[in-house]
Parts: C-alpha cells; structure tokens; sequence
C-alpha cells in the first residue's frame, strides 16, 4: 500500500481536472457504463427544482452524461416530491420501495432503497439541500471513476461556510462534527481514513458494486460506516477524494449536531465490535442526554437514537431477481 502522502497526492482531485464533459461521455460510452444520480430528500421543495433543473439541463439535455435522476423521499410534508416530479424527476416514497420489508426512516433508508430503483453501473448520491448547486457536484465526482480504471469511489469535500440567517454568510466554518468527532476517531483506529478531507460528506460516488455489498446504517452514522466498509473490502487504493470548491446549504444548531455525533460514535463503536478492533464489557447506553434552559432553568432532554442497520442489499432475493449478475457476491 501507498503511504499515506502518496495517496493524499495521488488520490486527491480538484473538479476542473474532469470539467471536459464531452470527454467524460465519450470515456462512458468507450466503457459501456450508465450513470444514476440519486438525490434523498426530506422537505426540500425549497432547493430540489433547482438542482434537478441544472443537472438536467447540462448533464442529460446538452451533455447525455447522466441517464437517470431519481429522487428517494423520506416522506416529506412539502411540496418536495410534487416539484421533483414536475421538473423531470423519478420520485419515489421510501416506504414504497420492497414494502414488505418492515420500513424504517433516515438518510440511510433512503440511500440503501434507491440501489433497488437506480438502473445504473455508476450511482451518484448528491444531497438535496444544495444552494449553489452547480454541474461539478456531478462531473467532479464521475470523472474519477471514468478516467481512472483503478478507482472504485469518490467522495467530495468542499469549503462550508455557514448561513447565520439569509443575508449573513460566515466566509469559512462548518465540518464540526467531522474535526471534533470523526476524524479524531479515524486518526485513532483508521488512520488512513483521516486523510479524507470531510468524511461526512453527503455528496459521494462509486460503482454499484461498491454499494450494494456494504450495510447501510439507517441513521448519521450512514456515511462514517460507508467509508469504513469500502475501505476494508476494497482498500484505500480503490478511494479517492475531490475539491468541489463550496457548498452552502442550511446549518444545523449545536444541539442537533450533538444528537449527529452521538449517532456517528455509536455506529463506529458497532463497526468496532463486528470487526474485532474492540470490545465492550457491556451495552452501550442508547439515549443521548441534553440539557436545554427554559424559563430559568435547565431541563433534561433525551433523545432515542437506536443504532439499525440494512444489511447488504445484495443479499437480498428481491435485489437478485431485479439485478441477476449481481448473484456471485451475495
């Protein structure tokens, strides 16, 4: 294996190194490869259009690099999967996807779910609460996959500086969870892993095969586990990273971002367990305890956050009968 500096180099990429789209689609068509790009959403009817509409327009209308925009809802009470439909968009209902499966609601559902209805060699997830949205969310993360015969997945990274309100941006910030829990976990059990420059990321991409033999983590845990498993069936060469540039999209409180960080410690203690890195001497508490100040004084708040996890979906007869040449790796 490369060290680590050499991976940092050679598996690092800016976004303009694959901003010849026509030369993407030709690298595609040469490798008989199709593309889906999939966006989760939970009441996003205030971006989706506009991230369906540019995709669409230079990746499927101008440039046929994309074959299908599919849109995975967790059951929104806006308009989101009315205004993706209106824009040109599959759109499904999590719950709707194998509902003889016992459903379950989180990012992770959702991700997990479109394998199933995504028709394409490559999958693209890109989250739906992108304000300057841009084409690059999407060349930048296939290109490495179509240039290089090497490279499995790609996950972006980006500068997030953080909306205060709607007129106030603050220039840089954001990745809190990501310096203050992922990486100091990564640096201590997976070193390599600590060279990807925002683990957390919701934009990445990668070969179906990449996907669907890995679980997914119904809840925030989903992309800290991906890499993790990736990673161990696949290997860091398999891996690599792009700069998108920017990304501004809405801001969480530090509260939420505690409930996040809790989710994300105890999935990556799980996947500690299952891979034999380490043991507990007993269960591990799954309430996240906080405390908010009402009226003068601090009350007590806790939150249930039950680590579930879909195994891989190519185990699964419904997924082999829809995708047969899948069968040898279940």
């Amino acid at each position: 294996m490369r060290n680590g500096q050499d991976w940092l180099s050679s598996r690092t990429f800016h976004h303009s190194e694959f901003s010849d789209v026509p030369a993407l689609v030709e690298r595609k068509r040469e490798r008989g490869l199709s593309i889906s790009l999939c966006f989760p959403t939970l009441n996003e009817e205030a971006t989706i259009a506009k991230e369906i509409v540019i995709v669409k327009s230079e990746l499927q209308m101008r440039y046929p690099l994309v074959d299908e925009i599919v849109v995975i809802d967790s059951g929104s009470t806006d308009r989101t999967r009315e205004v993706a439909a209106e824009y040109g968009a599959k759109v499904y209902l999590a719950t709707d996807i194998l509902p003889d499966i016992e459903p379950y609601k989180g990012k992770g559902e959702n991700l997990w779910k479109a394998l199933y209805v995504l028709e394409g060699d490559v999958i693209v997830y890109v989250d739906a609460d992108i304000k300057n949205i841009h084409p690059r969310f999407v060349y930048g993360l296939v290109g490495p996959l179509l240039k290089n015969d090497d490279t499995r997945f790609v996950k972006a990274f980006y500068d997030r500086p953080i909306a205060l309100d709607q007129k106030t941006v603050k220039p840089s910030g954001g990745g809190r969870v990501t310096e203050l829990v992922t990486r100091p976990l990564f640096s201590s059990f997976y070193p390599e892993l600590a060279q990807f420059i925002q683990p957390l990321s919701g934009e990445y991409a990668g070969f179906r095969e990449c996907f669907d033999t890995i679980p997914f983590p119904i809840g925030y845990g989903v992309e800290t586990s991906m890499l993790m498993d990736i990673y161990d069936r696949f290997g860091l060469e398999a891996m690599a990273q792009v700069d998108l540039d920017k990304r501004v999209h809405r801001n969480q409180s530090t509260v939420a971002l505690g409930r996040m960080s809790f989710g994300i410690i105890q999935t990556f203690i799980a996947k500690l367990k299952a891979s034999g890195k380490a043991t507990m001497a007993g269960e591990l508490y799954k309430t996240m305890i906080q405390f908010e100040l009402e009226g003068g004084a601090y009350r007590r708040k806790e939150s249930m956050i039950d680590i579930v996890e879909r195994r891989p979906i190519v185990e699964l007869p419904e997924y082999l009968a829809k995708f047969p040449a899948r069968a040898g790796e279940a």
